[in-house]
């Protein structure tokens, strides 16, 4: 084929995928969205993906249906959504546990937090709060590591599931600690809260705007963060950094992904949506007074969360190697 036959093919090649994507643009979406949460429903994840599902969705014009499709901590959901049809018409909500920890976690995962997916943009983090039922013996984080140490294997600190981010960093402070702890997983942390309250269980670190609520109404006891420092609506409440672990901070993150080779165009859509309703100060508002933490505009963008993925993926690969944390 002559050069320039060969420069006219590419030509109107590039001029018809450039046409087809505008056509894409301007018409997505035609159809409700799915936005997968691999847990189930009533716990933190899925509340805030609905609060958030709900404005985006305004954004769009178009409904988001949430999907809950919880197991094994959050990757039965997660593989699902790998496998969905790239259109831009499935997403998942990601979060630390099933996006970050899991590749150092499980021998065999059937995706690839970072290759298999398509950052979009992420949402505010999640601190979270360690509390015991209101009958436990210990009074603060330091009487509960005590009772820990005098009672090997008699704490039971239950978690929304094996994977989760109230499992991982419950196993994390343990470690860091030096005491034994039962981790009981549950399908969800809603289910998990139950039996704080109902005490079945001593404990669980669960995130701040599923726990302010029971914490308000004296359902339980907060003994600690693990923000970095104190949270103005539990003043009261120290961190573990300024108790009994020095450094110590962690928070749950999330995010929205979509599978590998979903189109530009719905990225960038669905992107624009959620950064426009993240200036709006009433709802940023609503998300402060749970303890949420907001981040600089430039962080909730979808290269930002590619980034903080990767280095997500990498940072619990050390963790996992210090404290022996596996979940095969």
């Amino acid at each position: 084929m002559p050069t320039f036959t060969r420069f006219a093919v590419r030509a109107t090649i590039a001029a018809t995928l450039a046409t087809a994507s505008l056509a894409f643009a301007q018409t997505y979406p035609i159809k409700p969205v799915t936005w997968i949460v691999p847990f189930a429903a009533g716990g933190p994840t899925d509340a805030l993906a609905r609060s958030i599902a709900e404005r985006v969705a305004r954004e769009l014009g178009q409904p988001i249906i949430i999907d809950n499709s919880p197991g094994a901590g959050g990757t039965v959901g997660t593989a699902k959504a790998a496998r969905a049809t790239p259109d831009g018409y499935t997403m998942l909500v990601g979060h630390m546990g099933y996006m970050g920890a899991a590749p150092a976690l499980y021998k065999k995962l059937a995706y690839d937090p970072v290759k298999d997916f398509e950052p979009v943009f992420r949402f505010p983090d999640t601190p979270l709060v360690l509390m015991v039922r209101k009958e436990h013996p210990a009074k603060d984080i330091q009487g509960l590591i005590d009772f820990g140490k005098k009672n090997p294997d008699k704490l039971f600190i239950s978690n929304a599931g094996v994977g989760s981010s109230s499992h991982l960093i419950a196993a994390l402070v343990a470690s860091s600690a030096g005491i034994k702890v039962t981790l009981v997983p549950y399908k969800g942390a809603g289910p998990a809260l139950v039996d704080v309250i109902g005490g079945q269980v001593d404990g669980m670190f669960d995130q701040t705007n599923t726990a302010l609520p029971q914490i308000t109404e004296t359902k339980v006891r907060a003994l600690a963060v693990t923000s970095k420092v104190r949270l103005p609506q539990l003043k009261d409440v120290p961190t573990l950094a300024e108790t009994v672990l020095p450094g110590f901070e962690a928070s749950t993150w999330y995010g929205i992904y979509a599978p590998k080779g979903t189109p530009k165009a719905a990225l960038d859509k669905v992107q624009q949506a959620y950064l426009k309703v993240m200036t709006d100060k009433a709802f940023t508002g609503k998300m402060s007074e749970q303890a949420i933490q907001l981040l600089p505009p430039e962080q909730y963008t979808g290269a930002a969360l590619g980034k903080h993925t990767e280095a997500e993926v990498l940072r619990w690969r050390v963790v996992a190697a210090k404290t022996n944390i596996s979940l095969d």
